[in-house]
């Protein structure tokens, strides 16, 4: 009897086993591609559906052919992911709550699961929910993903969104069994994307750590064999060039999570990153790569037998129906966007035979980008205002793309300042003005001097101004003389006391002069400062900041910073004789307006 049950068990734990999915798994995956659907390189390059013929990058009919080719190779499951900001960083971006073109386009190529970024949000959630029921309407999506989104109880702005969540048309988690294995996914939103997220509000997103806790455990109760986390948080380097960042934390506090597909900081894993076991990949930025993470999973162990990245270059032929796609789209770009300003799509404006950029995680201080940016709305500002500017100014984090050695197109300009919307039909945030005293304009160059140390994206360029500053100087005593300068060469310093009324206009992009009203919280109550209009009040909503760029028409006129480095490329010289205007070769290093003094 007990010889018959022992063959029993042998035979029941035999069949158990054999029961157990087993298999190849493929994770293909993206992140922090911002609608970079024709490439990365000046426009007139790109040419996707023809191989060794240019050196531009990315491109989604490029990638449609890496995850095709990838699915006919792969014996076992193959699935295509996104990790965040898939949205925003081109003109496209800007049709998408009419058009609802990319989400699409984007599961016709082979994507299976997204998930929502800070991007994403950069027209407000209202308009997010606009785009996502708009890309509906047009075909299949992928599954869309946003696992530790809080809405408010009493703020109807972000009620058609959650509409959206009630609807199943995002997802807080997805489960697809595929090859008798069951993946459970769910998305984070960082602290650091949150904080990144300016128009997200009012909705709102809890802690991570927590969220992925919950996520993985209600995972663990459908059965999932694999989880996988689509973090729009990041990883970066310290000061000893260890690892560190939001995601790796996950991996070390969180348990039950496989895999992390990771985003927002634009980091290239040219290989998985192990942290407690739990592989880490991310594949860089706008489509230059598909990152290809091969598992292998067998009696419910989890194996990596390969990671790396595939670049998409000029290597890969694109895939044609991707292809003339977009060409459909562009014509509707063309028409809609470009040629009411003027322009048309593949026309060059300027030329350039040097790089210009400003890199977020480079050399900030060196940048020859920046001050480009920054003397381009200057100049802007003080041609079509009336009341002009004293300073302009211009972040590094809202600065999105380099300007390559080329022709440029109004497409590639526009990359360089890609983000926002105002109240017309012209991408772009809007740019705005506020006065500030003479005292107030100093402590907003103290803080400014100090923020970027931990945060480069706030290290800022300034246009008008001249700035010296004493790097022994205690905390928010640094700024020693500051001089503005007019258009005629002569310059005044600024009087820093406090019976001193004059205003002085700062102009930048409604977006990043909202910082000036929380200066009070950035230097732990310290500083105050109180953004003003002309006459000395106070400016509660920067929508009223916003500057008429031509006060003989009804309305606000309103100026955009990719508007004025248009303008201003095309008032340089042509040095060629080509009839392109070359961009001015005193751009080749950086243009300072800090400068170190010593404190005798």
């Amino acid at each position: 009897m007990n010889r018959i049950f022992l063959i029993f068990l042998l035979v029941y734990f035999s069949l158990s086993l054999s029961a157990q999915p087993a298999g190849k798994v493929v994770l293909l995956y993206t992140n922090d591609i911002h609608s970079r659907v024709t490439g990365f390189g000046p426009e007139s390059y790109y040419s996707p559906v023809t191989v060794n013929d240019d050196k531009t990058t990315g491109g989604f009919a490029r990638i449609a052919s890496v995850i095709e080719n990838e699915k006919k190779q792969n014996t076992g499951t193959t699935l295509v992911l996104d990790a965040g900001d898939f949205l925003m960083g081109t003109l496209f971006q800007h049709l998408e709550p009419g058009t609802g073109f990319q989400l699409p386009l984007m599961k016709r190529m082979g994507y299976d699961v997204v998930c929502i970024g800070n991007h994403e949000f950069d027209y407000g959630p209202e308009k997010l929910a606009e785009i996502i029921t708009s890309s509906s309407k047009k075909g299949e999506l992928p599954a869309i993903l946003l696992s530790n989104a809080v809405f408010s109880k009493k703020d109807i702005k972000d009620d058609s969104l959650e509409e959206l969540f009630s609807k199943n048309s995002i997802l807080r988690k997805y489960v697809i069994e595929r090859d008798g294995i069951k993946f459970g996914f769910f998305s984070l939103m960082g602290k650091v994307a949150d904080e990144n997220a300016a128009y997200a509000p009012p909705v709102e997103f809890s802690k991570q750590i927590a969220a992925a806790k919950k996520m993985v455990k209600e995972l663990k109760k459908e059965g999932c064999d694999v989880i996988i986390c689509l973090s729009h948080s990041g990883i970066d380097k310290d000061k000893d060039g260890g690892w560190k960042g939001e995601d790796v934390e996950l991996a070390q506090k969180v348990k039950g999570i496989d895999v992390i597909i990771s985003g927002h900081t634009h980091t290239q894993l040219d290989k998985p990153l192990m942290i407690n076991g739990v592989p880490i990949v991310q594949s860089g930025d706008y489509g230059r790569n598909v990152g290809r993470l091969e598992l292998s999973f067998e009696k419910g162990s989890i194996k990596i037998t390969d990671g790396r990245l595939i670049p998409v270059d000029d290597r890969i032929s694109g895939n044609t129906d991707i292809n003339s796609r977009i060409e459909e789209q562009k014509r509707i770009v063309d028409n809609e966007i470009l040629k009411p300003l003027g322009m048309e799509y593949g026309k060059s404006i300027a030329e350039s035979d040097f790089l210009l950029v400003c890199d977020e995680q480079g050399d900030v201080e060196g940048s020859n980008l920046g001050p480009f940016v920054a003397d381009a709305i200057h100049k802007y500002v003080n041609r079509h205002s009336e009341s002009g500017t004293d300073v302009s100014m211009v972040a590094t984090g809202v600065i999105r793309e380099k300007i390559l050695p080329g022709p440029q197109t109004a497409p590639d300009i526009f990359r360089v300042m890609s983000m926002g919307s105002g109240k017309d039909k012209v991408p772009g945030y809007p740019l705005a003005r506020v006065y500030v005293t003479g005292k107030e304009l100093k402590s907003i160059l103290e803080i400014l001097n100090v923020a970027w140390k931990s945060t480069p994206a706030n290290y800022c360029y300034f246009s008008g101004i001249r700035v010296e500053t004493n790097p022994d100087g205690g905390l928010l005593k640094k700024i020693k003389k500051v001089e503005i300068f007019k258009g005629d060469g002569s310059s005044h310093a600024v009087d820093f006391s406090r019976k001193n009324k004059t205003l002085f206009a700062i102009t930048a992009n409604s977006y990043m002069l909202e910082f000036i009203g929380i200066i009070k919280k950035m230097s732990f109550g310290l500083i105050n400062v109180t953004p003003k209009d002309s006459a000395g009040n106070r400016i509660a909503d920067m929508s009223f900041a916003v500057i008429d760029m031509d006060s003989s028409k009804d309305g606000i006129q309103e100026g955009k910073e990719w508007l004025a480095l248009i303008e201003y490329l095309q008032s340089m010289k042509d040095t060629n004789g080509n009839g392109v205007p070359d961009i001015d070769s005193k751009y080749r290093n950086a243009i300072r307006t800090h400068f170190p003094v010593s404190s005798e």
